[in-house]
């Protein structure tokens, strides 16, 4: 099994993906959430190690990769979904652990510029969040920290 945790708040993000480890799953991240689960010592994998495609333009396109969204959106009861994830070597992903950039907050400082603006409106959270919902039968979502505990402790 495989865990994708890609969070803007970190708040419980290194206990949860330890959790995770405890139960035998892999984790694939990005930028910031790979640094502090690598910090703290978990073995994990970077989003462009698995795609084999760098993070471009910014940082602004990480995980809009077919291997991702292939990854996740697989439904593992249809044999030509699971046979077409074999053939181009696709992994499932299992778990997605995401939360969203503070585009709210971000708006609504004084002085915030366009440009700030602009980088903080997400686009590969909401659609990892949504083609995850969209597969909920086999793939686990998480969005807010406070529910790291209950989805760990069911997930065990």
């Amino acid at each position: 099994m495989k865990a994708l945790i890609s969070v803007y708040d970190k708040t419980g993000v290194v206990e949860f993906a330890r959790s995770l480890r405890t139960m035998g799953i892999d984790l694939v991240s990005t930028g910031g959430t790979h640094q502090a689960l690598s910090d703290a010592g978990l073995p994990v994998q970077q989003v462009a190690d698995l795609t084999g495609s760098p993070e471009i333009l910014d940082g602004r396109v990480k995980t809009l990769h077919p291997i991702i969204h292939g990854g996740i959106l697989a439904r593992r009861d249809k044999p030509e979904h699971v046979s077409e994830l074999a053939r181009r070597q696709i992994g499932t992903i299992d778990v997605v652990a995401v939360n969203l950039y503070p585009f709210a907050a971000t708006i609504a400082r004084p002085g915030v510029t366009l440009d700030d603006a602009l980088e903080n409106i997400d686009i590969g959270g909401p659609t990892m969040i949504r083609a995850a919902a969209k597969n909920f039968p086999f793939v686990t979502v998480v969005v807010d920290p406070t529910d790291y505990p209950w989805v760990a402790e069911r997930m065990a």
